[in-house]
């Protein structure tokens, strides 16, 4: 996964979210749960790549900082809550999915989270 429209679609499976263009600025695509607007996904392109910011919980975000240098804190967001996935090739398909669906359970309204 390396093109902003892959992402974009897989994110358009989770159930009841939506595709945003929040800035002035089309680069800037952010992917939202329908009933609370919350962000799950911030997808962008920086220095010849696609990048998708992701929340994640503090244990997971410093594993996979540690597993890829392609996954870095959050750019333009909270280094301690968010990690922005440089979408290079280098980091497995699963990773990816594994941290978009981290980030949409945490962003979730509160009657849905577990």
């Amino acid at each position: 996964m390396q093109k902003r429209q892959e992402v974009i679609d897989y994110c358009l499976r989770y159930k009841n979210v939506y595709e945003d263009y929040p800035f002035s600025d089309p680069n800037w695509t952010c992917m939202r749960h329908l009933e609370n607007k919350r962000v799950f996904a911030w997808i962008y392109e920086r220095q010849g790549h696609i990048w998708v910011n992701v929340k994640g919980s503090r244990g997971w975000l410093d594993f996979f900082r540690e597993k890829y240098e392609s996954v870095v804190p959050g750019y333009h967001l909270s280094k301690e809550h968010w990690n922005s996935m440089i979408l290079d090739g280098t980091i497995a398909l699963e990773d990816i999915y594994a941290m978009i669906q981290e980030s949409y359970d945490l962003t979730l309204p509160k009657k849905y989270r577990q």
